[in-house]
């Protein structure tokens, strides 16, 4: 596997690669539909065909991570099993199933003077990944970039160095194999900080920058970065329950946002019920998620229910990733609403409610990248969209907001065709 050795953590390291990774995303860039499937295909292969190798290089991860105190819900993010991989492997071929967005048409039309205006999708050229933990974003984030046309260089956390590297080195070797040149997929080494500082200062190398993980990484990378970033952020996500809901769909919805995968960053964190539900609903909810071992964080009306934690006002700015779930009571949906514009971090918001004048409002007036109705926030995913799989989830208002799949890992360009045009 070519990539940077430990004494090479220079910023002239990082540059060697990103210069290798130009080089091999020029032919990458002109690679047709069938040879970047047949890639994908390839990589989703390699990663069954040697899941014992990963699980083993994972499993020494997990150990080092739970002998040194590191939350259960981290351990979690890092943690891979065949069923993981297996789902890896499939965003693979997902994505391989997906139209390639290279050369898509924007936008064209024939202008008065007979010129062809035509605005064609492109791939930025060389993007660079700085994510934490979550191992699975390396097979996620090599996938869409290849298929997008992006050489890539992976810079995950120390904690996952082993998955990481056992994962690189197959997914390379399975490049290859398709006929494509390897250096579109490298790794750069997370033994040293200096190589994330040597990236964000690398532009002109690295034509964008995608940050993936908590909010000290995220801040990080997007002030101190000379290379364009799209900022992915951090999941305050909250669940409001109105008093026109169907308080059963409600009850299933709250459980399966707060307790399906609680360390992800669609997972809710805040639980915003009505007040006309706050003697019937709210003693219901609170304890279905005490009885699947959700800690409780209430506001005054919600600690005066048995074994509720009374919140701090830190709680409401947290995204715990965990088992605990700040509830409060509120007065109106202008109460949910407000409370949703002080402490959301503008990733998924949910409203349960068969009133439609109130849906329409929330959707209306709540700023996040996702808005869901009656539906779990664990639906703000590429993959439960139809992405295939997703190279994070941006929550900044320029180019791409929400999951970012295909077409939101391409710039443009225009193509106008004249006959000898003069101004």
């Amino acid at each position: 596997m070519t990539s940077l050795t430990s004494s090479q953590t220079s910023s002239e390291g990082v540059l060697e690669l990103a210069t290798r990774a130009r080089a091999a995303g020029r032919g990458l860039a002109l690679a047709n539909r069938a040879t970047k499937d047949a890639a994908l295909e390839a990589m989703a292969q390699a990663l069954l065909t040697h899941a014992e190798t990963l699980l083993a290089a994972n499993a020494e991860d997990v150990r080092r991570a739970e002998e040194g105190g590191t939350p259960a819900g981290i351990v979690d993010r890092l943690r891979l099993t065949h069923d993981r991989l297996a789902a890896m492997a499939q965003g693979l071929r997902d994505v391989a199933g997906l139209p390639d967005p290279v050369g898509e048409v924007v936008r064209g039309s024939t202008l008065a003077n007979g010129l062809e205006m035509r605005q064609l999708r492109v791939p930025f050229g060389v993007v660079g990944m700085i994510y934490e933990a979550r191992p699975n974003v390396t097979a996620d984030a090599a996938g869409i970039c290849l298929k997008s046309g992006n050489a890539v260089l992976l810079r995950g956390s120390s904690s996952a160095a082993a998955s990481n590297a056992a994962i690189v080195e197959v997914l390379r070797d399975a490049v290859a194999a398709a006929g494509l040149d390897p250096d579109v997929v490298q790794m750069v080494p997370a033994d040293s900080r200096e190589t994330v500082r040597a990236m964000m200062r690398a532009r002109g190398h690295i034509d964008v920058l995608i940050p993936r993980g908590g909010a000290g990484l995220i801040r990080s990378v997007v002030e101190e970065s000379t290379v364009p970033v799209i900022e992915t952020g951090v999941g305050n996500c909250h669940v409001y329950v109105d008093r026109a809901a169907d308080l059963d769909k409600a009850l299933a919805v709250v459980l399966n946002a707060k307790t399906h995968r609680p360390s992800v960053c669609n997972a809710a964190e805040t639980l915003l019920v009505h007040a006309d539900l706050a003697a019937t609903f709210l003693p219901r909810v609170v304890s279905a998620l005490q009885e699947a071992g959700v800690s409780v964080h209430g506001d005054a009306a919600t600690a005066a229910l048995p074994g509720v934690v009374p919140a701090t006002e830190e709680d409401w700015d947290t995204e715990y990733l965990s088992l605990d779930m700040a509830v409060a009571v509120v007065g109106s949906i202008d109460g949910a609403l407000d409370h949703v514009r002080r402490h959301s971090s503008g990733h998924t918001e949910a409203i349960l409610t068969e009133d439609q004048g109130a849906a329409r409002r929330f959707v209306a007036e709540v700023d996040a990248a996702a808005v869901l109705v009656n539906a779990s926030t664990r639906f703000t995913d590429g993959g439960e969209l139809g992405f295939g799989a997703e190279i994070g989830i941006s929550t900044q208002k320029l180019h791409a907001r929400g999951p970012m799949g295909l077409p939101e890992m391409t710039s443009t360009k225009y193509v106008v065709t004249g006959d000898g045009h003069v101004r």
